[in-house]
């Protein structure tokens, strides 16, 4: 099938104008003239591109739930999500998921690492004095032996074998039985032997058992294997499910827009246990609120702040504040002052590469926000403010005095300075319509928008609504105009098809596959919207190969009725497309199955609709939005 996917997937490129190379040329670059965005689109045009794009895909009955509410009023629901019920079976797949709802010093607790487990073990270390902690520990050591002088890193070893806890024939059932088979096993294990079977259990087994396992046993085999894993995969699993399950949809999508736009890394020390609090209490409640709000919320949180080195960053000495290099050029950056997050603040978040800040301004700003930083970042601690270590100094920033003296308020007083500089609306506002409208929006949509910021002192909400209002919205130039992320598309393919998750981890697998592994892009950037960085014949091959394996159940957690499709492509493509597909993806698909049915052991058979619906959900078509 990978040969096959490989063909049909180059075939639908050379079809469908997609480059067929790593090139990082824009796929569908705008006109000049921009004069597909004067072109309206018809009502149900509009109603599916409204879909695609403030959505993770529509799902079978949503357009006809549009057009019945209105498309105006269904857009006013999703900007005020607040009024709009949520649904009941996102609650429920995110209840076993603990960590989401913990601070960030009871996960440190709750999750220790493996090397305590074993310190403690081997008498090297005391155990925790936190209750929570201690707890945690000894339910592991009691389970394990662990030799006096062995390494921290050595294997763990269960005091009973699984052999005296299960018969074999159990066993084999768990190494080598169905899915089902082993579903059921698993259910019926005695509750009062379950931790100890799941420590005597090798680790491959129980990486194996994952997908099969009841909710509350999965976080069991993931505490045996390494606690802390448990705090990334209800990370991911809560993304991909609010992706999949919620009706607050818009909000969903710019939780992901902000999240990358203010992006931290997961895997950098702390950062671990600090990234669930950041999307959760810093990012999350303000997407659709001030932007002020939002950038001195993320700017305090300890997940910003240890990501980017504000936390480590202490006033200069001042013999060293006003020396100049060798070359007569600006100040040398004196010992302990770190200018990451003042770098970043201006070019990432606020006034963009361009937006007319010098070194001196980066200085200056690192400067005043000497002092923010974090009580104990590696027990999960929480921001704190050492007057201690800031600058007092007088500081000028963008051509704004800070007066000397000052204390914590002076990194605030840089925040308003950046949020009322025009160029902040403008980088704002182009951004917004990157991700939404097209990677080269009109200029004349970006300045109604930078005027909508300026105007309601940065709420998102009224800038989003200027561009959801707009004619370039719902124009010619924007309709598929963008292709969708790997999660946009794993999402949009679930909901397309109806398919039930019952464990939604192994979908990170799959993004990882495909590149976007979530809250793991390691740069400050965060993962891009723009075309070129995700569409290459490599990435689409990818894509075809996850749609078949969907359609086909072999997607581990993920179910799907694969007899609701039709074997006719045009009528396939309208159940996953919505819309009826183009002739260059319909005549692709036909030559793909007859070639396939003719290399087949009945060529003059009916092909399958798994085969139908898998092409089309592969397809390039269904890539775009």
């Amino acid at each position: 099938m990978m040969q096959k996917s490989l063909a049909l997937a180059l075939a639908f490129l050379c079809a469908t104008g997609l480059p067929a190379s790593s090139s990082k040329k824009p796929p569908m670059a705008a006109p000049a003239d921009f004069s597909q965005f004067q072109k309206k689109l018809n009502k149900d045009q509009q109603i599916l591109h409204a879909l695609d794009r403030l959505t993770f895909g529509p799902r079978p009955g949503d357009v006809e739930a549009v057009k019945k509410m209105g498309l105006k009023k269904w857009i006013d629901q999703q900007l005020h999500p607040e009024k709009l019920a949520e649904n009941p079976e996102l609650a429920k797949k995110l209840e076993p998921l603990e960590s989401l709802r913990m601070s960030q010093e009871d996960m440190v607790r709750a999750y220790p690492p493996p090397q305590l487990i074993r310190a403690v073990a081997a008498g090297r270390q005391p155990l925790p004095e936190d209750p929570v902690a201690r707890a945690a520990v000894e339910r592991q050591i009691k389970r394990i032996k662990i030799k006096k002088d062995g390494p921290d890193d050595a294997p763990m070893e269960p005091v009973v074998s699984l052999e005296e806890l299960i018969p074999r024939d159990q066993i084999r059932t768990l190494r080598n039985g169905t899915p089902d088979q082993k579903k059921e096993l698993l259910a019926s294990l005695p509750a009062d032997k379950l931790d100890d079977i799941v420590v005597a259990m090798p680790p491959p087994m129980r990486n194996q058992l994952m997908a099969n396992a009841p909710a509350e046993m999965r976080r069991r085999l993931m505490l045996a294997n390494q606690p802390q894993q448990v705090v990334n995969a209800d990370l991911t699993e809560g993304k991909l499910y609010r992706a999949i399950l919620s009706t607050h949809q818009l909000e969903e999508q710019l939780v992901d827009f902000w999240y990358n736009h203010f992006n931290v890394f997961l895997d950098k020390g702390a950062d671990r246990f600090m990234v669930t609090s950041y999307e959760r209490d810093a990012i999350r409640p303000h997407v659709l609120g001030k932007f002020r709000e939002l950038l001195a919320a993320t700017a305090a949180s300890p997940a910003m702040l240890f990501y980017l080195d504000n936390w480590q960053s202490v006033a200069p000495p001042p013999a060293m504040a006003n020396r100049r290099n060798a070359k007569g050029g600006p100040p040398r950056q004196a010992r302990g002052l770190n200018e990451n997050y003042a770098r970043e603040l201006m070019e990432l978040h606020t006034l963009g590469v361009d937006g007319g800040y010098t070194q001196k301004d980066i200085i200056a700003v690192a400067r005043a926000f000497t002092g923010w930083t974090i009580r104990n970042p590696q027990q999960g601690g929480a921001f704190m403010y050492n007057d201690r270590t800031h600058d007092k100094g007088e500081k000028v920033v963008l051509g704004v005095t800070i007066p000397a003296g000052g204390g914590k308020e002076d990194a605030e007083k840089v925040l308003d300075i950046l949020v009322k500089h025009p160029s902040t609306a403008r980088f704002i506002s182009t951004k917004l319509a990157k991700r939404f409208v097209a990677d080269e929006p009109p200029p004349a949509l970006i300045e109604r928008m930078a005027k909508a910021f300026q105007d309601s002192n940065g709420d998102i909400r009224v800038v989003v609504k200027t561009m959801l209002e707009s004619k370039e919205f719902f124009s010619a130039g924007a309709y598929h105009a963008k292709v969708k992320t790997p999660l946009d598309m794993i999402a949009s393919a679930i909901r397309a098809t109806g398919a039930q998750v019952d464990y939604a981890f192994p979908l990170s697998n799959q993004l990882q596959q495909l590149g976007q592994p979530l809250y793991r892009k390691q740069e400050p950037t965060g993962y891009s919207s723009a075309n070129a960085e995700w569409v290459n014949s490599a990435a689409l091959l990818g894509r075809m190969n996850f749609a078949i394996a969907l359609v086909n159940n072999r997607v581990p957690g993920v179910k799907l009725d694969a007899k609701q499709f039709d074997n006719d492509p045009a009528r396939a493509a309208r159940q996953v497309l919505f819309a009826d597909a183009s002739t260059a993806t319909l005549d692709s698909i036909r030559k793909a199955v007859a070639d396939q049915m003719q290399k087949s052991s009945n060529p003059n058979g009916e092909p399958s609709s798994t085969m139908v619906a898998g092409l089309v959900l592969g397809s390039p078509e269904f890539q775009r939005r």
